[in-house]
């Protein structure tokens, strides 16, 4: 599993929706790259921080921010 791949799954790690091979290979990577541990720790504490993880909780611009920030950030990824 590379970076890009484990971003991806992410979510589903959090909410145990991924299959066992998937969930194998996503702490593999994760117990090998600093980084990741690293952003999966900063989406713990947004989670932690905002109480959920919908769309429907935060406001429209809040959103439309969020989705921007995202974007900019896998083109720097």
């Amino acid at each position: 599993m590379n970076c890009n791949d484990f971003v991806e799954l992410v979510t589903d790690f959090l909410d145990g929706a991924l299959s066992e091979g998937d969930e194998r290979r996503f702490i593999e990577h994760l117990a090998e790259c600093s980084g990741c541990e690293t952003y999966l720790d900063q989406f713990r504490q947004t989670i932690a921080t905002t109480g959920e993880l919908t769309p429907d909780g935060i406001s429209s611009d809040a959103r439309q921010h969020l989705l921007s920030a995202f974007r900019d950030w896998q083109r720097h990824a």
